[in-house]
């Protein structure tokens, strides 16, 4: 069983992903991230917490890279925090992990994401990742 767990604060939106992101289930995250990130203006910060992911095929890695595009078109960001190690595995041997920006959890996610702002509004590029923020 796939549930996507949507939670908004002051600092963005973080959806939670439990159980098995695959053809069946990636649906119900084209479906959150429509309904909550529509389609217009700055989406902001966008975390894909998935500490509670227990599977995920070529369809759900798919649905991340159409969400990580969708906000993209939007100035926003895709961040993925929790990563489980599998998944780090296949993002590594893929290159994915170039593509999308991997955290240790949703609160260093945010932060990021925060510095990175903070980053663009003086006028300089967003600081590089130190070492190990891969980690899953």
């Amino acid at each position: 069983m796939f549930a996507v767990d949507v939670r908004r604060d002051t600092r963005g939106v973080v959806f939670v992903l439990r159980g098995d992101l695959d053809f069946h289930s990636a649906v119900q995250l084209y479906e959150a991230g429509d309904r909550e990130l529509g389609t217009e203006g700055e989406a902001g910060a966008v975390v894909i917490d998935c500490s509670h992911l227990t599977y995920c095929d070529s369809t759900g890695i798919t649905a991340l890279l159409k969400l990580y595009n969708q906000l993209s078109a939007q100035s926003g960001s895709l961040r993925l925090a929790s990563v489980p190690a599998f998944l780090d595995r296949l993002f590594t041997l893929t290159g994915l992990d170039q593509i999308f920006s991997l955290h240790a959890d949703v609160d260093e996610a945010l932060a990021a994401h925060a510095a990175a702002r903070g980053a663009l509004a003086a006028g300089i590029e967003e600081p590089a990742r130190p070492s190990g923020e891969n980690a899953g």
